[in-house]
C-alpha cells in the first residue's frame, strides 16, 4: 500500500523534481523542516516508490543526434508473448528512447532519436523486418513545443 502524501511530501517531490542535485540542507530549507526529518522523508518517498530515480536531462541535439522521430508500430498479434516480445526488441534498441503500448490502432509508439537519416532508416529496416511487425507509420519531427517530463504537482495544490 502507498504511503499517504502530505504537504511536506508534495513538496519534497516538487524540489527534488525541479532540481535532482538539491543537497538535503537546501531541500530542508525550501520546505520548512529540518535536515534529519527531510533526509528520512526523501528516503520513505523512494521506497514507496514515488522517487524512482535521478538522472541529468541532456541535450540530445546539442550531443549530435539531430534526428528525432516518432514510429507508430502495428503488430500482426496482440497476444501477450508476442507484445513482451516486441518490447524485449525495443528495449534493445538504443534510438528508441521511449516506447509505449497503446490502445486503439496503433499498438506502440516509439521515440526515436538518431544522428542521422541514414541511421534511422536503418533502424527502419530492423524494426520492419523484426517478427510480428504488420507495419510501421513515421514522422519526422520538425520542432518541439513543449518537452515537460515532470509531474504536473501543481494540479496537486503544491
Amino acid at each position: 500500500m502507498l504511503k499517504a502524501l502530505d504537504e511536506i511530501d508534495l513538496k519534497i517531490l516538487k524540489e527534488i523534481q525541479a532540481d535532482g542535485r538539491i543537497t538535503n540542507v537546501e531541500l530542508a530549507r525550501r520546505v520548512g523542516i529540518s535536515p534529519p526529518p527531510c533526509l528520512r522523508r526523501v528516503r520513505a518517498l523512494e521506497e514507496a516508490g514515488y522517487i524512482v530515480g535521478y538522472r541529468g536531462l541532456l541535450d540530445a541535439r546539442r550531443l549530435g543526434f539531430d534526428v528525432t522521430v516518432f514510429a507508430a508500430v502495428h503488430l500482426a498479434s496482440q497476444a501477450d508473448a508476442d507484445l513482451r516480445a516486441f518490447e524485449e526488441f525495443v528495449r534493445a534498441e538504443p534510438l528508441v528512447r521511449e516506447c509505449w503500448m497503446l490502445s486503439g490502432e496503433v499498438d506502440f509508439i516509439l521515440k526515436c532519436v538518431a544522428p542521422d537519416m541514414a541511421t534511422f532508416q536503418e533502424f527502419v529496416a530492423r524494426l520492419t523486418a523484426a517478427p510480428l511487425v504488420r507495419n510501421v507509420r513515421t514522422s519526422l519531427v520538425l520542432q518541439n513545443a513543449k518537452n515537460e517530463a515532470a509531474a504536473p504537482l501543481e494540479l496537486k495544490g503544491v
